[in-house]
């Protein structure tokens, strides 16, 4: 389960229309006086006008619906660092079969994944050919929201309760690890399938009692919900699960064949990101500009902006940068506990090296 899953589906573009400067003509003067005049005296030609250059076209797939992870992009197609770079930006929802598999086959050369989904694409004797080239959110945001009070502030205090499980082998796994480190039993966690997309309503009717979350959005929904919630995170009970969701994938034959262009890409990316830290508040009107029906949750994408505009860089040396040792300790950890089909190499699938130099 990610974040914002939705039913309506929107699919953004950012066209650039070219336009032709007219050229006119000037009536020529025969009278005889026109005739005399010395060569100092004709009229000036202006120098021609310099054609506009045409475009690099790059398509960007989604992981859903536009949300605040996605700000940084909407900031720099809003403000034309992408058009400065020399490039045309689509951007696009992703299909059925994802983010993943549109990058790969090259039709989009970007787009939006997660760690944990790249894990297995990237693995066994016929890889996708996709790189995660930045990280979009720094640390791992995710974790367990609960109703205040209820005594589920710690993982073992989920024993006894319903947690609405997606039914994923390595959401189990990271649930049962947390709960097992903080001394508790799993088997004793009662594990509701449901997808669950109002946690504030899930909570309040107590169809369930704890919720995987990016508190990034449904943990400020709680909040500005007025719902008092309980929450650990992840990353907090072991660092293990400090791994990169979102991140920015690239495909492998596009970041080969141009790396100059990835390079521009990824620069005038990071502007945006830097835009949407600096400025929150510009940074959320842009993005509800850009996808209008978050207008209706306005005070949420604000609330939500603010909190993510600490967290797309947090204490990293700049926007978009992977730590080898944690992303390899994730794909570890997923070796370890045989939750992929084939075994992953701990340090691929990641590139630092079209991300701009650090300032």
């Amino acid at each position: 389960m990610k974040l914002w899953k939705r039913a309506a589906a929107l699919t953004m573009a950012a066209m650039l229309t070219l336009s032709l400067a007219a050229c006119g003509s000037q009536e020529q003067n025969t009278t005889p006086e026109a005739q005399t005049q010395t060569k100092e005296e004709a009229p000036k030609e202006e120098a021609p006008k310099e054609e506009p250059k045409d475009l690099e076209k790059i398509t960007f797939v989604l992981d859903w619906t536009p949300n605040t992870n996605h700000t940084g992009l909407y900031v720099a197609l809003e403000k034309g660092y992408f058009k400065d770079a020399g490039l045309e930006v689509e951007v696009v929802q992703p299909p059925e079969d994802g983010a993943e598999m549109l990058v790969a086959s090259g039709r989009a050369q970007f787009g939006v994944s997660f760690q944990d989904y790249i894990a297995p694409a990237i693995s066994g004797d016929t890889p996708l050919g996709i790189t995660a080239v930045a990280a979009l959110v720094q640390h791992n945001t995710s974790g367990i929201i609960s109703r205040k009070g209820e005594g589920m502030d710690t993982p073992k205090g989920l024993e006894g309760h319903k947690y609405a499980t997606w039914d994923s082998p390595v959401e189990k796994a990271t649930l049962r690890q947390v709960v097992e480190k903080d001394g508790g039993d799993f088997s004793k966690v009662e594990l509701i399938p449901s997808t669950v997309t109002d946690e504030v309503s899930a909570l309040q009717s107590k169809s369930v009692d704890a919720i995987w979350i990016f508190y990034g959005w449904a943990g400020i929904a709680c909040e500005t919900a007025g719902l008092e919630t309980d929450y650990f995170a992840f990353k907090d009970i072991d660092p293990v699960f400090d791994f990169y969701t979102p991140i920015v994938i690239g495909n492998n034959d596009f970041l080969k064949e141009h790396p100059d262009t990835a390079k521009a890409f990824l620069a005038a990316l990071a502007h945006g990101y830097q835009d949407a830290i600096d400025d929150p508040k510009g940074a959320a009107e842009i993005l509800i500009k850009a996808a209008p029906e978050l207008k209706d949750s306005e005070a949420l994408v604000l609330a939500s902006q603010n909190y993510l505009s600490k967290q797309y860089i947090a204490d990293a040396a700049r926007w978009g940068e992977f730590d080898e040792a944690r992303w390899s300790a994730f794909f570890t950890w997923l070796n370890e506990n045989k939750l992929l089909e084939h075994t992953v190499e701990p340090t691929a699938g990641f590139s630092n090296d079209f991300l701009p130099a650090v300032s």
